[in-house]
């Protein structure tokens, strides 16, 4: 049993061109040029568009910035300490309560210190186009607290180091703790992470182009538009540049081709200074309410406008789609009517104009038509058709005669044995 076979797909209509003799015809002149105006319009819009789209893309590619505020706290607790105990002591049945207990720490005196941070929410931002908050630990480098103890007493590390790593978990904060009765001075050294890279520019070259902290691109920007105001690209050989008294010593010769000034830049970049905080830790006295507030402003990647450029970047919804896919299946099916109505116009006009002509016209258009489909055409090396045979004004033409006496005369020597 023969398997059935699938349906044949439909052929969709896309040419949405009006034929050319409906538009050279001066009775839809006008319609005409209003319809090719329109396609031309939405030639333009859709160039525009695909253009735009693309810029947007290779934007989203690249890293927008923007200057966000850090806000860093720092806090610290305590336990243990001798003001404690003797507030739990007097509220106590009796005097064991304030023992230390060196198998589970309790009673002995200790602090915790707190590192937290978030990022402060633009003002008047719409609430969708708020983005997740990022958490401190993806905002900064490295953290390094110093507690500033006597080594003696306090043998434990007094410095401590945390350096982000490729697959460690987000953190909210970082918690110090320590034994200890005695005030601590702490100071915190945090490496921020800024998108692009900023870097501090050495004060030879910060000092030309006004620059103590900017990133790669930002430094060799400022220097060409240094270049470009003072006048220094030779005008010969456009890919020089001259050196004037301030660049001379950058230069350490007097011209420089363009092509080298990223790796001259390099020599005056230094990693960014860090931030550097310093909190004072005393377990004698209760620790503040409120913990100790500074605000960082740090360079990131602008993820909420790119949300919203994204949305312009993406394709249309499948319903817009859909709805465009069909508006430009009747456009189409409309102008394949015009032109089947056009058709059947002229074919009746003609009709009209001259019916007996038209009609042999027609018939013989119909028969040459037939006679391709069929196969009685002239075979390879004929020259004659048979519906031509068929006409006898064929047989009046001036070479028929002088054909047959040819062909006779052939006959007739054939049959004499010549």
């Amino acid at each position: 049993m023969e398997a059935p076979k699938p349906a044949a797909k439909k052929r969709k209509l896309t040419d949405k061109n009006l034929p050319n003799a409906l538009l050279e015809s001066p009775e839809f002149a006008a319609d005409s040029q209003m319809y090719r105006d329109l396609l031309e319009m939405e030639r333009r819009l859709d160039w525009t568009m695909t253009r735009k789209r693309v810029e947007v893309q290779d934007a989203l590619a690249r890293v927008i910035q923007t200057t966000r505020t850090l806000r860093i706290f720092l806090s610290h607790t305590v336990s243990g300490q001798a003001w404690q105990q003797d507030g739990a002591g007097t509220g106590a049945a009796d005097g064991d309560s304030g023992k230390a207990n060196p198998e589970t720490g309790e009673g002995i005196p200790a602090w915790t210190f707190r590192v937290e941070g978030r990022l402060i929410e633009p003002p008047n931002q719409r609430s969708r186009d708020r983005t997740p908050s990022r958490k401190l630990s993806s905002l900064i480098k490295s953290i390094v607290v110093d507690l500033d103890r006597d080594t003696t007493l306090y043998p434990e590390g007094n410095i401590v180091e945390w350096i982000r790593g490729p697959s460690q978990p987000q953190l909210d904060g970082f918690t110090v703790r320590r034994r200890g009765d005695t005030l601590t001075k702490i100071r915190v050294v945090i490496h921020l992470e800024q998108q692009p890279e900023r870097y501090k520019v050495q004060p030879e070259l910060g000092n030309i182009l006004g620059l103590q902290e900017e990133t790669r691109t930002g430094v060799v920007q400022a220097l060409w538009n240094y270049i470009k105001s003072q006048g220094l690209q030779d005008k010969v050989d456009r890919r020089a540049i001259r050196a004037d008294s301030a660049l001379r010593p950058i230069f350490g010769a007097d011209s420089m081709l363009f092509q080298h000034l990223p790796e001259l830049v390099n020599r005056f970049l230094q990693p960014a200074d860090p931030i550097i905080l310093h909190y004072t830790l005393n377990p004698d006295i209760p620790p503040p309410e409120k913990p100790s507030a500074w605000d960082v402003e740090i360079k990131l990647d602008d993820t909420s406008l790119k949300s919203r450029m994204s949305h312009v970047a993406v394709q249309m919804t499948a319903e817009s789609a859909r709805d465009l896919g069909k508006l430009d299946d009747e456009i189409a099916l409309h102008v394949q009517s015009l032109h089947n109505a056009h058709l059947k116009r002229n074919f009746l006009h003609a009709f009209a104009e001259n019916p007996r002509e038209f009609i042999q016209h027609w018939l013989a258009s119909q028969s040459r038509d037939l006679e391709n489909v069929l196969g009685s055409g002239p075979s390879e090396g004929a020259t004659l058709r048979q519906e031509d045979l068929r006409r006898s004004e064929f047989f009046r033409l001036p070479w028929v005669e002088e054909a047959v006496a040819v062909q006779e005369g052939l006959r007739l020597a054939a049959k004499a044995g010549i």
